[in-house]
Parts: structure tokens; C-alpha cells; sequence
């Protein structure tokens, strides 16, 4: 069955790295347009009635479909779009990478994104003025608890679910790519999260993300490296 996929996402958005991840895994072929979230694009905000991205528009023998925001297009890419398997037919580490995913795009979010991505990169796009110190300090207090966590569950397992690569690392990969953009992930103090990182860092999928550059903020110097 031949299918268009197009997605729109903001390049440095976790949500659409996910997204991006995923279909790389599924070896899907996709066209890309990215979105400028914070104006208003009255073709992207016709598709997405809240105005978040990602958004994957499917055009097919029987019609077209718009499927929106991070989880419904993640269960479709789970649910059509092929192997490999990104959820284990494993009960347990179908249940434990459900329950990373949603740490890492709720929990995750709020207490680490929300403060550092907000100060560095939001702030910046919406010229709302410089960075505030007290953000980013508590922002980073909370990214070390987080990585401290992650460094506790890959140092008894070969990925963060369990044996195979899944959801639970795409979300992963998502969030920490985007700091460490910014240079806001001291990878030296956390070796098992760091070759973790390295070895989801160097599959293909992950290879158009290192391409990603915000205009006037070039990433920290071993950003793109595979081997850091």
C-alpha cells in the first residue's frame, strides 16, 4: 500500500524528535515541513487545533488522515507503520518503556524542559528577553536527579526498558539531544548513560537530528560526534 507521510514538527522540539526517531526506526519515508509554533501559521493551526506539534498528515488509497500531537502519532507509527517493534510483546518492558515515555514527556518536561529550554531556546524565538539565572539553576538541580536515575537503570540493563531498543529510549534520546545542544549534559559524570547515548547517537535514524541548528545558537562542539 502506498502511502505520502508528511510531518510537521519544530526541529528542536523533544516532541518531534520523538516522532522523527520513530519513523526512522520504521524506516519510513517522510517529508518534512518544519513550523514556526510560536507565530501563527494558519496552515499548520488548521491541521492542529491546539497548536502543538508534531503533526503527521497521511495521504493514502483511502484518503487522507491527520493525526496529531506526540502520542497519537507515536501509537500510529507503533500500530501501521511496520517493523521493527518499538513496544515489547513482553508485558513488563512493554509496561516499563510506556512508563519512561511518560516520565520523560510529562515529569521530565516540567520539572528539567520547562526551566532550561525555556530559558535558552524559548525565551530567544519569542524575544522575551535574556535568560534568568534562578530558572536555570533549579533547572539543572533537577536534570542532575533525573540523569542520576537513567545512570541507575542502564547500569543493570543493556537499554532503558530492557533488552531491546524502545519508546522508552526514543523519549530519551529526544529530551537529552535537545540539552545537549545547549551543553547543558555533563556526560563525564554519568559513563553508562554516556554509552548509551553513543550507541543510540550513531544508529541511522538519529542522523538528521545532528543536522538541526537554531538559527544564531550553533551547538556545543561534539554535538554531531558519534564518538564524544
Amino acid at each position: 500500500m502506498t502511502q505520502t507521510l508528511v510531518l510537521h514538527h519544530f526541529p528542536l522540539d523533544p516532541a518531534s524528535r520523538q516522532v522523527r526517531l520513530a519513523l526512522g526506526e520504521k524506516k519510513l519515508a517522510f517529508s518534512e515541513r518544519p513550523v514556526r509554533y510560536w507565530e501563527h501559521d494558519p496552515v499548520f493551526h488548521a491541521l492542529s487545533p491546539t497548536g502543538r506539534t508534531p503533526v503527521l498528515e497521511i495521504e493514502g488509497p483511502q484518503g487522507r488522515v491527520v493525526v496529531c500531537e506526540l502520542l497519537a502519532v507515536m501509537d500510529w507509527a507503533e500500530t501501521f507503520g511496520g517493523r521493527p517493534v518499538l513496544l515489547s510483546a513482553d508485558v513488563a518492558e512493554r509496561a516499563e518503556a510506556l512508563r519512561l515515555r511518560s516520565w520523560f514527556d510529562r515529569r521530565f518536561e516540567v520539572e528539567v524542559d520547562a526551566l532550561i529550554l525555556y530559558e535558552r531556546m524559548e525565551k530567544r524565538l519569542q524575544r522575551l528577553g535574556p535568560p534568568e539565572a534562578e530558572p536555570l539553576r533549579q533547572g539543572r538541580a533537577a536534570l542532575k536527579e533525573h540523569l542520576a536515575y537513567l545512570e541507575g537503570l542502564l547500569a543493570r540493563r543493556d537499554w532503558l526498558a530492557g533488552r531491546d531498543l524502545s519508546q522508552g529510549d526514543l523519549a530519551a534520546a529526544s529530551h537529552l539531544s535537545v540539552l545537549d545542544y545547549f551543553g547543558e549534559v555533563s556526560w563525564a559524570n554519568w559513563p553508562a548513560l554516556k554509552t548509551w547515548y553513543m550507541r543510540i547517537k550513531s544508529r541511522p535514524s538519529f542522523r538528521p537530528l545532528l543536522q538541526d541548528r537554531l538559527s544564531g545558537v550553533p551547538p556545543v562542539d561534539h554535538y554531531a560526534d558519534l564518538d564524544f
